[in-house]
């Protein structure tokens, strides 16, 4: 099964069970000397030569210090380079799927494991910006001016928009957005200018409007934006508010995931920002992108207790099913959104959600050879904080609606529509 998530989860490994012990005989994330130097048609030595520059990366064998293995994704990626310079037609078709970059861009850069907004490492701005800062960054490149892009507004689209939330009340947080977004949209005249410093605005009032949406028609309008969630979700527990802005900001973007280039398609037809998010949003909810955090949430309250994570963990392997919320395509050392909000959630609750949370992370390490990623992260950050139901999703589509708008920016600059072609593979003209 191929995901579409920018939460991917990794290649499962072959597993056998002796003795109620379970041990992994082959890790599929790599690859042996040998069958790499054959996956690319050179010799080992040449091998040995790609690796000693940088060209992919390798490691010890676990018991077998003399021996490297190689990762599989670097050895495909080199494989695909091969295949474009001698034939670009037939590698177009794997550039969309976690193949060679297909646009430019100037919003986010994922390198050695490390997340960057616009060159700044995205794990020290949650930790230190607001989320209107990491918007006004993505937007217009300055975080300066975020007081400016979020200066309180008439607020008339959001107060009507809040009256609409109170009667389709009964929704979950996703949907409600979904059926708010074209409705103020329609209202606000001024969403049609898509110049980038007018499309900035108009994205801070989406925004705004998405998370009085998202906290049931919270007046609070002109708060911050995890302050609105704050006051919605977690009243009665203001440190919760540090976790959310986290959240949020690791959230913002992540390339070009099955989201962000449906946002950026949209964008390029002329699609107003509010048609840009709602487009995103329809993404983000599938069961292989965003959907996987109701994945883990539904895992979670299946474990229930931390002294049953490693057995529910084992059984699910034994009967090869995937663990959602493990493994990362761009993170082979750890997701970093996923240690920080895990960190977060651990050291802002104690009892046994913290302790759960704790033990399912350390039964995936230790039995699967696998780190959290951001679904995990953000569901267990629900799960401690006690949010409600959906919030997870809540908060990703949220925050990535940040990055939407981004893309949406950059790509009303360009002026080009993303049109690619189809191969037919069909049946024969029929004259």
């Amino acid at each position: 099964m191929k995901h579409q998530s920018d939460s991917n989860i990794a290649a499962p490994l072959y597993i056998v069970n002796i003795d109620c012990k379970i041990n992994v005989l082959k890790d599929e994330r790599f690859m042996t000397a040998q069958e790499a130097a054959a996956a690319l048609g050179v010799a080992t030595q040449t091998l040995y030569a790609y690796a000693s520059r940088g060209m992919l990366r390798s490691e010890s064998v676990p018991g077998q210090p003399r021996t490297r293995r190689y990762f599989r994704e670097d050895v495909d990626r080199l494989v695909e380079r091969k295949e474009v310079r001698r034939s670009p037609e037939k590698a177009s078709p794997r550039s969309l799927n976690w193949g060679n970059p297909v646009l430019d861009s100037a919003i986010t850069l994922i390198e050695a494991g490390r997340l960057y907004y616009r060159g700044h490492d995205a794990v020290e701005l949650a930790r230190s910006a607001t989320v209107e800062e990491v918007a006004a960054l993505l937007w217009t490149g300055a975080t300066d001016r975020s007081a400016e892009i979020f200066a309180p507004s008439d607020g008339a689209v959001l107060a009507q928009s809040a009256r609409t939330v109170e009667r389709i009340a009964g929704l979950g947080a996703i949907e409600r957005c979904q059926m708010v977004l074209p409705l103020a949209g329609l209202r606000d005249q001024r969403a049609y200018d898509l110049r980038p410093g007018p499309a900035a605005f108009t994205g801070a009032r989406i925004l705004r409007l998405l998370a009085v949406v998202a906290g049931s028609g919270v007046r609070a309008a002109d708060s911050p934006i995890d302050s609105i969630l704050q006051t919605a979700w977690a009243l009665h527990k203001p440190a919760a508010r540090v976790s959310l802005r986290a959240a949020l900001i690791l959230c913002a973007d992540h390339e070009l995931n099955v989201s962000a280039f449906t946002a950026r398609c949209a964008a390029s037809a002329g699609s107003t920002p509010y048609d840009v998010v709602a487009a995103g949003l329809a993404a983000l909810k599938g069961k292989h992108h965003g959907g996987h955090t109701a994945q883990v949430e539904a895992l979670l309250n299946e474990i229930g207790k931390p002294a049953r994570a490693r057995d529910i963990v084992a059984a699910k392997m034994r009967q090869a099913e995937r663990l959602p919320g493990f493994g990362h395509r761009l993170y082979p050392g750890g997701d970093p959104r996923a240690k920080l909000l895990i960190s977060l959630a651990t050291s802002a609750a104690r009892g046994q959600a913290a302790s759960l949370v704790n033990a399912l992370t350390e039964a995936g390490r230790e039995i699967m050879r696998e780190h959290p990623n951001l679904d995990f992260g953000l569901a267990a950050l629900a799960h401690v904080l006690r949010l409600p139901p959906g919030s997870a999703l809540a908060i990703f589509a949220l925050g990535r609606s940040i990055g939407w708008i981004a893309h949406a920016i950059e790509q009303y600059g360009s002026n080009q529509l993303i049109r690619p072609r189809a191969r037919y593979v069909g049946p024969d003209a029929i004259d």
